[in-house]
């Protein structure tokens, strides 16, 4: 994953694959994290996107059917831990969809303050009621809260995929924007909010999401 400053943002780029979610990607985004929380201490957003169809495509199921059992309640603690971080990261945070964002991928952008997705191509998607997938109940408390109750519904018991227009309809992202003004965008709606005090922001944060932070986070 690519890290860098982009005036006094932060961007982070995950790659041009399917971003798939297993043990690997989870140590690398948190790596990427690190550094992020490191170059943005004082000021500056905090800004996901990738190269290429994929922002992430969702769990690794075929990796994580290989774990041991073990591996697999590890990853999903894993997974769920970063959740939490992202909930309550002490800069404001936007994922910046480049390309699909499906399931796990979607659940990963929902944990971010703010998403913004590129206006002619991708979906967002939430297709567990047609893979037969049961949802964690602290990731379903991440998605209820980021979702109204009609668009919660909609999403899951459908597992339709939005476009942006009407995922920006539904209140499931926060704008859209072309390939080429996709970061811009990004970094401009997180603007009024990047000068903000980093012990305040993640102060409030914890206020706000305190009790799903502590239902992702806890094992």
């Amino acid at each position: 994953m690519r890290v860098e400053q982009r005036e006094g943002d932060v961007v982070v780029t995950m790659g041009s694959e399917e971003q798939r979610i297993q043990l690997d990607f989870l140590e690398r985004m948190n790596s990427a994290l690190d550094r992020a929380e490191a170059l943005g201490a004082h000021t500056g957003a905090l800004v996901v996107t990738a190269d290429g169809k994929f922002w992430s495509n969702g769990l690794d199921v075929g990796t994580i059917a290989a774990y041991s059992h073990e591996q697999q309640h590890e990853f999903m603690r894993h997974f769920r831990h970063l959740l939490g971080r992202l909930v309550t990261f002490p800069m404001p945070t936007v994922a910046a969809l480049n390309g699909h964002a499906f399931a796990g991928g979607a659940i990963l952008a929902l944990a971010f303050d703010y998403r913004v997705m590129r206006a002619d191509r991708g979906w967002i998607c939430l297709p567990e009621v047609d893979l037969n997938m049961r949802v964690d109940p602290a990731v379903l408390e991440l998605v209820r809260s980021r979702l109204s109750p009609g668009a919660l519904r909609d999403a899951f018991l459908s597992g339709r995929r939005y476009p942006a227009s009407e995922a920006l309809a539904a209140g499931i992202i926060d704008a859209s924007a072309g390939e080429t003004d996709l970061v811009a965008r990004a970094c401009a709606l997180a603007a009024p909010l990047a000068a903000k005090s980093r012990a305040s922001m993640a102060m409030i944060k914890s206020n706000i999401w305190g009790t799903l932070h502590r239902h992702l986070t806890e094992d």
